[in-house]
């Protein structure tokens, strides 16, 4: 039986809409237009337990909403959605006791507190017994590094110090369920590896499953094996990122140092995509031209110093997935 089951979930929300000017203020003030914005449109998908799920997609698209939803925050318009055995919103307090959560832009932490304090304030709000709490503290507080931050107030953290201990205070009750939107926003590339480390490793040995919400395909790369890719409120892609990559673009990259500089050279069978000095990055298809044939013409006809094969980056995979699907990064 999944652990998290959404079907067909719906969000609708309803804005209102101001006239420009004094006068249109002042209209507002009796009569006011609105309109509505379909945030998600049938949503529907199962997780099992365990899995590392990353979610992707520009911005509007609904990623928040939808974790939003299953964290029980939000009420969908329509559709049904089941967490653990319960709905969200229905159940909100049984349901949070369950899960851990972290939203990148804000914080769970008392911002004038030490950030020790706000542990043990968290140990009475999830009613953690004390037995459990502490081992679970000192594994986390060892684990994230964090042990020379414990008694600082939270507003003299850095934003990577700060990310770090709010994932050790979302862990803390032990949570079967980690929903994470852009836990890694703002972070140094130390900070980023150290964080992802620690998420696979608790996807892995503890077999907590995570919700991954984010713009930094690097992470998504780096975690998730499955990808749910949402735009203009739908879900368009669902499965590893692997076969999205083998299925969207047969594309491969062919990057050569020249000895020297030989300006635009033109092959058949592939395109130059930038030239920097003496470097030049081909684009060309495996399946039409061979890497080997490339590789044997560029060698007979000029001096090599270095050439390597690549994959197109994961960013431009998605943008060319968005773009193929009318959505359009923001």
């Amino acid at each position: 039986m999944p652990q998290i089951t959404v079907q067909d979930l719906s969000k609708t929300y309803r804005v209102a809409q101001r006239q420009r000017g004094v006068i249109g203020a002042a209209r507002g003030l009796f009569s006011r237009a609105h309109r509505d914005i379909e945030a998600l449109k049938g949503v529907s998908f199962s997780l099992q337990e365990s899995e590392l799920v990353g979610v992707i997609g520009p911005n509007g698209a609904g990623k928040s909403t939808l974790l939003k939803i299953l964290c029980g925050i939000l009420e969908p318009s329509s559709g049904y959605c089941e967490v653990d055995g319960l709905v969200p919103w229905k159940e909100r307090i049984l349901h949070v006791a369950r899960i851990g959560v972290v939203f990148g832009q804000r914080t769970q932490l008392w911002w004038d507190l030490p950030v020790i304090d706000s542990f043990e304030l968290l140990r009475d709000i999830y009613r953690v017994p004390e037995a459990s709490f502490r081992p679970t503290a000192e594994a986390l507080i060892y684990l994230l590094k964090i042990d020379q931050l414990l008694h600082q107030p939270v507003r003299q953290l850095s934003l990577g110090q700060r990310m770090r201990c709010d994932i050790a205070a979302a862990m803390l009750h032990s949570p079967s369920i980690l929903f994470l939107d852009e836990p890694t926003i703002g972070l140094d590339a130390n900070s980023k590896l150290a964080l992802r480390d620690f998420i696979k490793n608790l996807n892995r040995d503890k077999g907590v499953t995570v919700i991954l919400a984010t713009h930094d395909m690097h992470d998504i790369e780096a975690l998730a094996e499955r990808v749910l890719i949402i735009g203009n409120g739908r879900i368009l892609r669902d499965g590893p990122i692997v076969e999205m990559r083998a299925q969207t673009s047969g594309e491969r990259r062919l990057v050569v140092d020249f000895s020297e500089d030989v300006g635009d050279v033109v092959m058949d069978g592939a395109k130059i995509l930038r030239r920097t000095g003496r470097r030049i990055e081909f684009a060309f298809d495996p399946r039409v031209t061979p890497a080997h044939a490339l590789i044997g013409r560029l060698t007979a006809e000029h001096g090599i110093e270095d050439l390597s094969i690549e994959e197109p980056t994961i960013e431009e995979l998605i943008a060319k997935f968005y773009t193929s699907h009318g959505a359009v990064e923001a």
